[in-house]
């Protein structure tokens, strides 16, 4: 009876709350659950804490950890290294571990305060154009399905905060009324967009542009100086500190442009790898964008084109950002680094269709465009489903086991390895990065997508022998076949449904060859997971533990 009671209450309760509230309502309970659910099965496979689906998460992590005790900006606590693509999340978590302790769960605690507030503004911003709670509730779903931010706010990255920023962007920018706080807001928003992901250089730069071409010379030169100013403070900062201005992964997997004897097969890079046969391009940019050329074109019937950029200013950027994107950066199955872009597509284009379903069957092509995006949405949802029930599982068995079998046996020594995130946050370890994130050392060897070459494997070698390194844990994949010979093999860590993982297999080779057996003897000894098949190698026959 009082559980009825209670009952009746928070319904009568709800039904008095205002329109915009009971929609946030529904889509946070909604986002909420659909969260908590991916925790729970996480901590049901990873032992009862919670691990992030990405490695990368721990990249963040051991910075802040290093930021925070030791005052030193690295992937390491000995030395610089600009291994974090977001110095303001870094940042911010460190702040968190100086005032909490040094708690992994952080950036998750972070990203779900961001998420609460993602849903907030995008609540706001349908409820501007849709009148029934029902179509706002369902518009805000979309949005965040379509962006998969679950997924983002779960992986423990930066995403879901740069998410949030673009969408205060676009609320601010399309204030009907002048506000002296939504100037800040957009300003604001921008200042903190270029270090929290310098993908939103190009948004700067796009801005400007069609600013410029509108013949508002004021706000063209102020984007450029919100923009940039504190990503040129930060590059200097990190040129001082080791001769680059760019973070380390933007130097590795970034595609740049040299004019010399290389640059046709850098521009078919970028013209034909990255965006016409990009098959990540067609799944989260192409339709957007054909959508938004559809509705340019139905303007030009009645518009002058000065008309047009006025009204379509925003979408007009977004797909110029989509392209440049697609062209110098990069786009990932997790679709996390385009997750910014298909939220803010979803904001502008939802209430740009708003008619078309009033008269759906006399717009044939813009029916075919929203139902390919509807089953893009389905994909997505499904592909993220997948992850997340077993990306936590991936890297508790593989990066996480790894780090423990360090931290007990190797926990100060010298270890070359390319997956560096829980390893390094887990240990302090004196680590060479084979991938070029975490040592600049290896930074020339992998610029540009270079391939891994014969001078690689003779710098491994000498650079090994001359520090005194002990072990290797890495992909043999990784290394195409250019594996040292001084390299013996101790063991292979194999883990079964491989999602997350960049390979099902791990590597483990020792160094130092006097240290080979103590290596394999502390392999055999250690407790792995039940889950973590370890083979040893012995006179390269395989025993399987």
């Amino acid at each position: 009876m009082l559980i009825f009671e209670i009952l009746i209450f928070i319904q009568k309760m709800f039904l008095s709350f205002p329109k915009g509230a009971k929609s946030f309502l529904i889509s946070f309970v909604v986002c909420a659950a659909i969260c908590m659910g991916y925790y729970l099965n996480t901590l049901t496979k990873t032992d009862g804490h919670y691990i992030y689906l990405i490695d990368d998460a721990y990249i963040h992590l051991a910075i802040a950890k290093n930021f925070a005790f030791h005052k030193v900006w690295g992937i390491t606590r000995y030395a610089f290294s600009s291994t974090s693509s977001s110095p303001m999340f870094t940042y911010l978590i460190s702040r968190f571990i100086s005032a909490l302790g040094n708690n992994d769960q952080i950036p998750l605690y972070f990203n779900a305060v961001c998420f609460a507030g993602v849903i907030f503004f995008l609540n706001s911003w349908f409820t501007r154009f849709f009148s029934q709670v029902k179509t706002v509730v369902i518009v805000t779903l979309f949005t965040v399905l379509f962006a998969v931010l679950h997924l983002q706010v779960m992986s423990g990255m930066e995403h879901i905060f740069h998410v949030l920023l673009l969408i205060i962007n676009i609320f601010c920018f399309c204030n009907p009324h002048h506000n002296p706080y939504r100037t800040l807001g957009f300003y604001g928003s921008l200042m903190l967009m270029g270090v929290v992901r310098f993908e939103s250089m190009f948004y700067f730069a796009i801005l400007s542009f069609l600013f410029a071409l509108s013949g508002k010379w004021k706000q063209s030169v102020a984007v450029i100086m919100a923009g940039f100013i504190p990503v040129l403070i930060f590059c200097v900062w990190n040129y001082r500190q080791d001769g680059h201005f760019f973070p380390n992964s933007i130097l590795v997997k970034g595609t740049k442009l040299s004019f010399d004897s290389g640059l046709f097969v850098q521009l078919k890079t970028m013209l034909v790898d990255n965006f016409l046969c990009n098959i990540s391009f067609y799944k989260t940019g192409f339709l957007p964008i054909i959508l938004v050329i559809v509705i340019i074109i139905k303007d030009m019937r009645n518009k002058k084109m000065k008309e047009i950029l006025s009204g379509r200013f925003l979408l007009i950027a977004l797909s110029l950002l989509m392209i440049c994107h697609t062209l110098f950066a990069d786009l990932k199955g997790v679709f996390r680094y385009e997750a910014y872009l298909l939220v803010g597509f979803s904001m502008l284009l939802i209430p740009e269709l708003k008619g078309f379903f009033r008269d759906f069957r006399n717009q044939k092509l813009i029916a075919l465009l929203v139902l390919g995006n509807v089953v893009l949405l389905v994909y997505k949802t499904g592909y993220a489903h997948l992850m997340l029930i077993n990306g936590g599982k991936n890297i508790y068995e593989q990066q996480v086991q790894s780090a423990r079998f360090l931290h007990t046996y190797y926990n100060t020594s010298k270890i070359i390895a390319n997956d560096i995130g829980a390893i390094s946050y887990y240990t302090d370890i004196h680590l060479l990065d084979i991938a070029g994130l975490g040592s600049k050392e290896t930074i020339p060897f992998n610029e540009n997508k270079r391939q891994f070459d014969e001078t690689f494997k003779n710098f491994l070698i000498r650079y090994g022998y001359d520090n005194h390194y002990d072990l290797a844990i890495v992909y043999d994949e990784w290394l195409q076949g250019h594996i040292p010979e001084n390299w013996k093999k101790a063991a292979v860590i194999k883990i079964s449904h491989k999602i997350t993982a960049a390979r099902a297999e791990v590597s483990v080779y020792s160094i130092d060859p006097h240290r080979f057996s103590l290596l394999q003897e502390r392999i055999r000894q250690f407790p792995w997971n039940k889950n973590v098949q370890v083979l040893l190698m012995d006179e390269n026959v395989r025993k399987i533990k």
